[in-house]
């Protein structure tokens, strides 16, 4: 397993990361991802370590805390040879206490993730999203008190706009709180709106991706095709609405691909879908999850090799999509790419 640091931190962080969002599934979303009670994430995390994966993603929306819950069981006894990440910010009740980012909200729901997750310090709390109501220095006040008393050790945000994450960058650095130095983002081969504004502002700023959903929402497994139906058992029957929007021609354009290229590597399709992103600028971690050990081992296949520069561009041109407006002349115009050449 590579490592590599987190953003413009000095954290080291293994380039695949686990996902907990299938532990203690429950609900009409997190019960279709699965629902790994503590004994089968024991074995997961197991698993996991072997391989040199040490950090684990969880949040505290999924399953109303229960994935927080079952990571803390199965980890028990070997805090200090993993990393934990961490979210809060979206609603855990229908009190006006119980969602956003206020300095109330951060501290009640960093005490609430340590005892869920057993621990007495996060590796990684990160914003869920952007809380508009609240000033941003009064969030950055809060985590700078938070890292200072050792609950947290590093911060980040996930699902942030542009403008949203660089004022609140700009505010740490103003007064000298903790700079953001991840941000865990949807990108993947079918999804990839992340390059044009928060990739340039991530190499620009140090601040790393942590890549969710890198199989565009269950989408790149190699079992979505065209002209058949969705296999029975996929989880996209229940959770689509739930996840970002697909345009189906291209997936299938971009499966044809990746299909050839399982072909001639010897890879799967998702195992090619993952590497793909390890090769991208700003990249730190690729989160994968897994149902099982079978799902888990597959994902760990996707490091250990690497894709040639010719099937790398054949990715590239398959996925590639027009940019929305003001983005476009960058790619388009010889003027605007000479002021701004492209993240390579």
């Amino acid at each position: 397993m590579d490592y590599r640091n987190l953003g413009a931190s000095g954290l080291r962080v293994p380039v695949l990361s686990f996902g907990a969002g299938t532990f203690g599934g429950s609900g009409p979303l997190f019960g279709a991802w699965g629902n790994t009670d503590a004994e089968e994430a024991r074995r997961l995390v197991d698993i996991c370590l072997e391989a040199g994966v040490n950090l684990f993603d969880t949040a505290d929306v999924y399953s109303a805390g229960a994935s927080e819950e079952v990571l803390g069981q199965a980890i028990r006894g070997r805090r200090d040879a993993v990393l934990i990440s961490t979210k809060t910010a979206l609603p855990m009740g229908e009190g006006p206490q119980d969602w956003g980012t206020s300095r109330a909200r951060l501290i009640r729901a960093t005490e609430d993730a340590l005892r869920r997750l057993g621990t007495d310090y996060i590796d990684l709390l990160q914003l869920h999203a952007f809380d508009a109501s609240t000033p941003v220095e009064e969030v950055l006040s809060t985590l700078d008190r938070l890292v200072a008393v050792g609950k947290i050790r590093y911060v980040g945000v996930s699902n942030f706009a542009g403008w949203e994450l660089m004022k609140s960058l700009a505010a740490a650095e103003r007064h000298g709180y903790p700079r953001y130095v991840a941000h865990q983002v949807y990108y993947s081969l079918a999804g990839r709106d992340y390059e044009w504004e928060l990739m340039p502002l991530g190499a620009d700023q140090g601040v790393g991706a942590l890549v969710w959903s890198p199989l565009a929402w269950g989408r790149l497994t190699g079992k979505i095709r065209r002209g058949q139906p969705l296999p029975r058992a996929s989880r996209l029957h229940e959770t689509a609405q739930y996840g970002p929007p697909v345009d189906d021609e291209k997936l299938f354009d971009i499966v044809d691909v990746l299909d050839a290229i399982a072909g001639e590597t010897g890879r799967t399709v998702p195992q090619i879908a993952i590497n793909w992103l390890l090769n991208r600028p700003t990249v730190s971690s690729v989160i994968i999850g897994a149902r099982n050990e079978e799902q888990l081992r597959q994902n760990l296949g996707a490091v250990g090799w690497s894709l040639s520069r010719e099937q790398i561009e054949r990715l590239d041109a398959v996925s590639t999509v027009t940019a929305p407006y003001p983005y476009f002349p960058y790619r388009r115009q010889e003027g605007f790419a000479r002021l701004n050449p492209p993240i390579v």
